[in-house]
């Protein structure tokens, strides 16, 4: 395939608007399709970033205009979009997670590993540079054996309460990312614990779910894996890794927008705050996670996630919010 790929953008939410940016920034890729139920949506992102309008699925991956296909639409369409991408044989990209029931994405688990086409999932965070850096150091036996992993991320403020019903709770709509970056370093977990708690969103405790977690994950080989979530940050958006083994730690740190720093006679090293929202910090990312799915749509070799990282996504992310209601640890096969 030498000429630009034709992408189909199925969703014109934010996170679409981040894929269908991305996308703008490829040469070798073209917007070719957008879909959106609410027509005016996919009319407005059209406008901006080209393509044909649609509101049907079907008439997209009939149209034979398409070579791959991006899925940013609600949750409940995603397991729908990958099975009628597979029917088509058109590579796809897909936000998490595959499903909230783990049940659907079970069902759908033998037919996408029977299929040739690329099923590429959305943990956008595996292509922060940063990243990727401490991760080929961990590998390349910097710190020795690695035997704690700590990953904190913090959003600058709480979702907007209507979104909190459709969410399926901070572990599978917040978490779940920061379960896939653990499995990024410790692929094999075998115990999931955590700790939810109800802090200061009195929103978020009348939608049921927690406002402030802390899951502990333990490998194959007793690594541990610690997660602090929370879902407010007085000072911006928190990132942070923190790898330690056995001959020393390397550690990930926040992102500012200057690097302007001030001295004075009551403090050291003052700075701004760190980068407000997701957008921001992971745009790059963003970027690059579309570029390495259009490798795969090329027959190259990829690093992008899997149907089957979602699927150990979604497990973990399950476990999670059953260990916080019942306050026991609970296994987990990941590869059953």
């Amino acid at each position: 395939m030498t000429q630009q790929i034709r992408v189909g953008l199925f969703g014109t939410g934010r996170i679409g608007q981040v894929h269908a940016m991305s996308l703008a920034t490829l040469e070798e890729a073209t917007l070719a399709w957008v879909c959106d139920p609410f027509i005016e949506g996919a009319k407005r992102t059209a406008a901006e970033f080209g393509g044909r309008v649609s509101d049907d699925p079907e008439e997209v991956f009939a149209s034979g205009e398409v070579d791959a296909v991006i899925v940013a639409s609600p949750t409940a369409t995603h397991v729908d979009l990958i099975e009628q991408s597979i029917d088509a044989g058109i590579p796809v990209l897909c936000e998490k997670p595959i499903d909230l029931e783990i049940g659907r994405v079970d069902a759908l688990r033998a037919k996408a590993a029977a299929t040739d086409v690329p099923i590429a999932l959305g943990f956008n965070k595996r292509f922060d540079r940063h990243f990727v850096e401490l991760r080929r150091r961990v590998g390349a036996g910097e710190i020795g054996a690695l035997e704690q992993l700590i990953v904190t991320s913090r959003d600058p403020g709480e979702p907007p309460a209507a979104y909190l019903p459709q969410s399926g709770g901070i572990f599978r709509d917040m978490t779940i990312h920061d379960l896939d970056m653990a499995r990024y370093f410790i692929p094999d977990i075998v115990e999931v614990s955590a700790r939810g708690a109800n802090v200061f969103s009195e929103g978020i405790r009348q939608a049921g779910d927690f406002d402030s977690t802390v899951v502990t994950l333990r490998g194959s080989k007793d690594e541990l894996v610690t997660i602090f979530n929370s879902r407010h940050s007085a000072y911006g958006y928190d990132q942070r890794i923190e790898a330690f083994g056995s001959t020393g730690l390397l550690q990930v740190t926040n992102k500012n927008d200057s690097l302007v720093r001030h001295w004075g006679a009551r403090s050291v090293e003052g700075a701004g705050p760190y980068q407000n929202f997701f957008l921001e910090r992971y745009a790059e990312a963003y970027r690059l996670e579309v570029a390495e799915f259009l490798r795969a749509v090329r027959g190259l070799p990829s690093r992008s996630p899997g149907f089957e990282d979602g699927r150990a996504a979604l497990i973990l992310a399950d476990a999670a919010e059953k260990s916080a209601r019942t306050g026991a640890a609970i296994a987990v096969e990941l590869s059953a």
